[in-house]
């Protein structure tokens, strides 16, 4: 059920986006008089479809993209009999290299606005939830093994990236953080200043989904949320929102610190110091052999959270949109000098598991907005086959005055089919590795 909720998801939300993508190409061309012969969500073979005016619109079987087929225009599909005979008005190729770079740009632009609109209309909904700077600054944070790697311990009190303060908790793991070059933070440390430097392609260290909860946490003031029938804590009388302030007289605040002070006392016995309303009481009991004693704890810390209005949601969805798109420019161009390893690169099973086995509506728009944005800036790229390989030989006719060769572009076609199939060999083979490897 959890394979097929991922599924589901990845399939919904790449056929929105792609539904919508070619929709930018289908009324851009049609705008400029230009026959479009077919639309299509998802490769054939065609599931289902049907024809109205002088289109076919349908689905096709293999929903890892969709194409629009405009008469006269080389692409993916190489069907290049036409291009024999004299241009017709209503072709692509007919038209001005103006209007035909806006017809390769119509889809890019709407899934810019799709991601820009997406991210607007889940702030104006749902605002902002985010542990902040300053509860940083008030608990420090918990140094998972990733974070020790790079020297970060318990307790550390994270003052600043780079030179420069941040705004809440999760910047200190963002990808515009981890991608900086000779990046570094600034912790306050038993009294001193201490610079944990950001090695070199370190973000090849969270290659996988579980490789961020391994970095470092916000610690959590706890207060006793449940007590297991039965248990030690039942046993020895502890109860619903106690406080562990100490064990065996030493003090501890922090959930890390009191599973640490279990994990060294397991199998054995303890003096617990609660604090149960104010008042300080004494329980003993034993510690079972895999250091716990039979409770859950509830954190004791609220996230700050900031609603705006739909006004100034718009230009916090844009830099968020935006922001997607800068991360991902950085990592490649990082990725072309070897900092950062190609097997971050995902394909459609790493994408459904970023979806996750819950269906979360907020959730489903977040990623898909982001996939958005990740999508009109990978097809921007200049590789024939792609809208950017287009944009870049119609830039070069607008400039030079001088088009390619109708044969030159067919070649280019299938170099850039090639490549493209390529790349989705290697994702997919990232894929598979993840799961059996945990790479």
């Amino acid at each position: 059920m959890d394979t097929l909720i991922m599924a589901a998801q990845l399939l919904l939300g790449l056929s929105i986006l792609v539904g919508l993508h070619e929709l930018g190409h289908l009324l851009t061309a049609k705008m400029f008089g230009m026959r479009v012969e077919k639309f299509s969500i998802g490769f054939p073979p065609k599931i289902i479809g049907f024809k109205y005016g002088e289109t076919e619109y349908s689905i096709g079987a293999i929903p890892l993209g969709g194409f629009v087929k405009i008469s006269g225009m080389v692409d993916e599909s190489m069907d290049t009999d036409q291009l024999d005979s004299e241009p017709q008005p209503w072709e692509f190729r007919a038209k001005p290299a103006w209007q035909r770079l806006i017809v390769m740009l119509g889809g890019i632009i709407v899934n810019v606005i799709t991601g820009i609109v997406i991210f607007t209309f889940l702030i104006y909904d749902r605002g902002d939830t985010f542990y902040s700077r300053d509860q940083v600054l008030e608990h420090g944070i918990e140094a998972r093994a990733i974070g020790e790697e790079i020297g970060f311990q318990d307790g550390d009190i994270v003052l600043d990236i780079n030179g420069q303060p941040y705004k809440r908790f999760d910047d200190l793991s963002s990808g515009e953080a981890l991608l900086s070059s000779g990046g570094y933070y600034t912790v306050l440390r038993d009294g001193q200043e201490v610079r944990v430097e950001i090695p070199r392609g370190f973000i090849n260290s969270f290659s996988n989904e579980d490789a961020l909860s391994n970095f470092i946490s916000l610690r959590y003031p706890m207060e006793v949320g449940d007590v297991v029938k039965g248990s030690p804590a039942d046993q020895m009388g502890v109860k619903p929102k106690d406080r562990i302030v100490a064990i065996n007289d030493q003090e501890v605040v922090y959930f890390n610190e009191i599973s640490s002070a279990l994990q060294n006392l397991s199998s054995g016995e303890a003096n617990f110091t609660i604090d149960r309303g104010g008042e300080l009481i004494t329980l003993s009991g034993s510690v079972k052999s895999d250091g716990t004693i039979g409770v859950y704890f509830n954190p004791l810390l609220e996230p700050v959270r900031e609603k705006y209005s739909f006004l100034e949601s718009i230009p916090k969805g844009t830099e968020r949109a935006f922001s997607a798109v800068i991360i991902n420019a950085k990592a490649l161009g990082r990725m072309f000098t070897g900092e950062v390893s190609a097997r971050n690169v995902s394909g459609p099973i790493g994408m459904a598991k970023i979806y996750g086995n819950t269906w979360d509506w907020g959730k489903f728009w977040g990623i898909t907005g982001l996939i958005s944005m990740i999508l009109a800036f990978m097809n921007l790229l200049p590789i024939p086959a792609l809208d950017g390989g287009h944009v870049v030989f119609l830039l070069y006719e607008m400039i030079s005055g001088q088009s390619p060769s109708e044969r030159f572009l067919e070649n280019a076609q299938k170099v850039g089919m090639v490549l493209l199939l390529a790349l989705m060999v290697f994702a997919i083979g990232n894929d598979i590795l993840k799961i059996f490897t945990g790479w």
